[in-house]
């Protein structure tokens, strides 16, 4: 017998809600769409941001890898 939310009587943590609904979305549309989405949120914060914002950012990032990956 599955396991089965439905019929456990058991409330479903918001892990299992967002892992379900990630999994629905992930089902219903295409890689493609995926990378559409990503080019336009990407061309939308490029177009919001200086360059100057995305160096200083890019900075910090690498300031913080190199200091946690002392392994």
């Amino acid at each position: 017998m599955a396991n089965n939310n439905k019929n456990n009587n058991r409330k479903m943590s918001y892990e299992e809600a967002g892992q379900k609904g990630g999994e629905k979305v992930s089902n219903k549309y295409s890689q493609e769409h995926f990378e559409e989405i990503g080019k336009k949120g990407g061309e939308k914060v490029s177009d919001k941001y200086s360059k100057k914002h995305f160096e200083e950012i890019g900075k910090k990032g690498g300031r913080n890898s190199n200091s946690n990956n002392n392994s």
